[in-house]
């Protein structure tokens, strides 16, 4: 748990820099325990250890007032490890996890980040994902976007 919440640390730093206090920037590993008890976690490795990481669920129970299609998956503390920006690990990491989230039923991804992380709402919308609403969670000091992408139906894992 240490090495995994100690990667979302390094991962998230640059948001946390400039403002944007996600929650991946300062969980403890109590918290990575919790948060990866509510879904599948998946990890990239190298030579040099852990690279990268998501965690999916799905269908997902979203809290109330959430928008967010009825039976749609998410996934959350997808990271890779700022040494690895560039090299292709977040697309893949994102694919998995449309592809867990299409064989465990769900034919709608959601994912929600900082309105403010332009950047990265960008990335996610250069991958089919589009804003449906916004929400406020008690963790962070932002609004988010909230973004849902349409999923093929898919068996199996990538």
């Amino acid at each position: 748990m240490e090495e995994l919440t100690y990667l979302l640390h390094r991962a998230y730093a640059d948001h946390a820099a400039a403002g944007r206090v996600f929650f991946a920037s300062y969980q403890s590993p109590e918290d990575t325990r919790y948060r990866l008890g509510k879904g599948e976690c998946w990890v990239a490795t190298n030579d040099d250890g852990l690279i990268g990481t998501v965690t999916v669920s799905a269908p997902h129970a979203m809290p109330t007032g959430y928008p967010a299609p009825v039976g749609a998956g998410s996934f959350w503390q997808l990271a890779v490890d700022p040494s690895q920006r560039g090299s292709g690990w977040g697309h893949r990491l994102l694919t998995l996890a449309e592809s867990r989230i299409a064989a465990l039923g769900s034919a709608h991804a959601v994912i929600d980040t900082s309105a403010t992380a332009t950047d990265l709402v960008a990335w996610y919308r250069r991958r089919g994902y589009a804003p449906i609403g916004t929400w406020r969670w008690d963790v962070t000091n932002y609004d988010s976007v909230v973004l849902a992408k349409d999923l093929p139906a898919r068996s199996g894992t990538p």
